[in-house]
Parts: structure tokens; sequence; C-alpha cells
């Protein structure tokens, strides 16, 4: 586990709060209004599946390989979405932001520029980190320009990089980008001006 990377990250829009097992029944009913095309299972196909994936996130938590978070409205604590830290290498003062989605009726409301700005802001100014890397199925155009629009630095695409599906049965190559701390002041100030709109 990487001490203090677990920690609630408050915004004006939203708050990401560790993943706990309050948040189940709202995140329920996000994922119900969310495009789970490019994820590697689809969480809203039934209950059972949105549990399985709940309890795989709550447990790569309590292991300490991964810092699952509920997207919460900053406003009335509704949950709206998810994000995760993952692929942690505190040796190394790098980690991976994924699994990130949020409810279509919070597009473009700001909610995923705050999320990025917080995890950030905590990834480069509360743990030195010196690399964050992002990752996409290389066909989600959607993902691709929110982070081109970062700006993250687009590394390239890992081909035949993994199956996803719910029975594994979908070829995925990935789009890797990240953002180095040179250019995390930078980030940080666009984040800042795009929130201000």
């Amino acid at each position: 586990m990487w001490e203090g990377l677990a920690t609630r990250l408050p915004g004006q829009v939203v708050v990401l709060e560790p993943l706990a097992p309050r948040h189940e029944d709202g995140l329920y009913k996000a994922a119900r209004d969310m495009d789970w095309s490019w994820m590697f299972v689809d969480a809203s196909r039934s209950r059972d599946a949105f549990r399985r994936w709940f309890e795989a996130a709550l447990a790569t938590g309590e292991s300490g390989v991964e810092v699952p978070f509920a997207t919460l409205d900053a406003e009335t604590g509704e949950p709206i979405g998810s994000t995760r830290f993952l692929a942690l290498r505190p040796e190394h003062r790098g980690l991976e932001i994924g699994w990130t989605w949020i409810r279509r009726s919070r597009w473009d409301s700001g909610a995923n520029v705050e999320a990025k700005l917080l995890q950030l802001e905590h990834a480069f100014e509360r743990h030195g980190c010196m690399r964050v890397e992002f990752k996409t199925d290389a066909r989600n155009e959607r993902s691709r320009r929110a982070l081109a629009a970062l700006p993250a630095q687009f590394e390239g695409v890992f081909r035949k990089h993994m199956l996803v599906g719910d029975d594994r049965d979908r070829l995925r190559d990935s789009a890797y980008y990240s953002i180095t701390d040179d250019e995390w002041p930078e980030v940080k100030a666009n984040l800042r001006r795009r929130l201000g709109r």
C-alpha cells in the first residue's frame, strides 16, 4: 500500500472518496446511465454484473493493489461515477489513473475535469510522482480527446494489448498517454482554466 494515497479528495464540483460498501446502491444507479462500450466489462448489464465489478474494485482497494474511488457530486453527495489509482510504483514515483467513468448526464459538467485535477494534484504534489500515465482503448475517440485536452502526451499504441469484455472475447489495442512532473504546472493551469469557464 502506498501510504496516504487512499484519502478523501474534496473539490467544488466533485468529491473523490475511497470506495466503500455504502457507495454500492448509488453507484449502481449511476452505472445504469453510463456507456460501458469501451470498458473491460459491462457493469450495467445486471445487478449481479455490477456487484461483481463493485466487489472486485473493493478487493483491489483492501489489498492495496489499487486505490478505487467513488466520484460524488460535491453538493448532494450522490455517487456519479468512479475512478482509480492503479499500476502503483512508489519505488519509481509513478502510477496510472484509470477505470474512470461518469454517468452520461454528468458528461461535460466539469466533473471529469475536476476529478483529474484532484487526482493529479494528489499524485504530483502530495506523493512526489514524476509520472502519471493513462491508457484507453485505441478506438475510444472520446477518451483520447479528453486525455489530449488535459494535455497528456500520447506515447503510442500497445497492439493486441489485452482481451476485454465479459467473456474476454474482444481484443483491445491500448493507447498510452502520460504527464510528467515537468509538465504538471502547465496541465494544472489548463485544468483550472477549464474549470473556471
